[in-house]
């Protein structure tokens, strides 16, 4: 089983299909369709912390592929903050979006391949997430 990364809108790296294909291995996902929640069980409006992230894949075949990748951060401050989507990464749609608007997702590249590079230091190096799979 492999995670599709090849010809897409960003440079999505092996290192981080390797990550994630590894993980759902280990986990024994049979299904057609994963949900992966990244969740930093410090993380809040106040204090601050790693932002949870939400990955989505669908398998076509024996090829798993992605769907979007979400990152999400507290907007407001004290009981009335909420968690919004803080940089969106929709494949299926080819589109990216922040908080300034909705962007071909080609116009991301830059800006993902900081985020990939982070979210794998925080995730693998660091251990910041508790991580909930559902199929």
């Amino acid at each position: 089983m492999r995670i599709h990364s090849e010809g897409l809108a960003l440079p999505v790296t092996h290192k981080f299909t390797n990550a994630i294909t590894v993980m759902l291995n280990e986990k024994g996902i049979s299904g057609n369709s994963v949900t992966i929640n990244f969740r930093d069980p410090t993380y809040s409006a106040e204090s601050g912390g790693f932002h949870p992230v939400e990955i989505r894949l669908e398998r076509q075949n024996n090829t798993w592929h992605l769907c979007y990748i979400t990152d999400f951060v507290y907007v407001g401050s004290g009981p009335c903050a909420e968690l919004a989507k803080d940089l969106d990464f929709d494949f299926q749609a080819g589109v990216f979006q922040n908080l300034f608007g909705v962007f071909p997702i080609e116009q991301a590249t830059d800006l993902y391949q900081i985020w990939e590079g982070n979210f794998l230091h925080y995730w693998i190096e660091l251990e910041a997430f508790s991580i909930n799979i559902s199929e």
